[in-house]
């Protein structure tokens, strides 16, 4: 994969979940904004779901597992609808901070398909 889009995405994973864990800390319920950081996250996971189904065809194939890519992509780009819908229902500044954390395990998990897009071996 791309390393700045990879970037990118780390970058707006973790700045979308640190705003939510400060405002649920702060005892803020879901806002706009935050539900907004998931959203963004959001977009740009279904943007990078694109690029691996496209990738291969131009001749990147992906030098680690394809089917742990896959688990770890299907898995992150289902975090932030989940944790959107939970704190909508729940309306806590739990369900923010929760949000936050969520936002963060993807950042994690992007970070690891990008290893495993470029660096592993197959």
């Amino acid at each position: 994969m791309m390393l700045w889009f990879t970037i990118a995405q780390v970058v707006v994973a973790v700045a979308a979940g640190l705003l939510c864990i400060v405002l649920g800390l702060a005892g803020r319920r879901p806002s706009d904004l935050s539900v907004g950081g998931l959203a963004l996250v959001e977009l740009l996971l279904i943007v990078q779901i694109v690029i691996a189904i496209i990738a291969p065809l131009a001749g990147n194939p992906p030098t680690g597992s394809l089917l742990e890519f896959w688990v770890y992509l299907v898995s992150a780009a289902l975090i932030p609808p989940a944790a959107v819908a939970w704190a909508l229902l729940e309306r806590s500044r739990w369900s923010t901070v929760i949000m936050g954390i969520g936002a963060l395990a993807v950042a994690v998990m992007v970070w690891r398909m990008q290893a495993i897009w470029t660096i592993q071996a197959a």
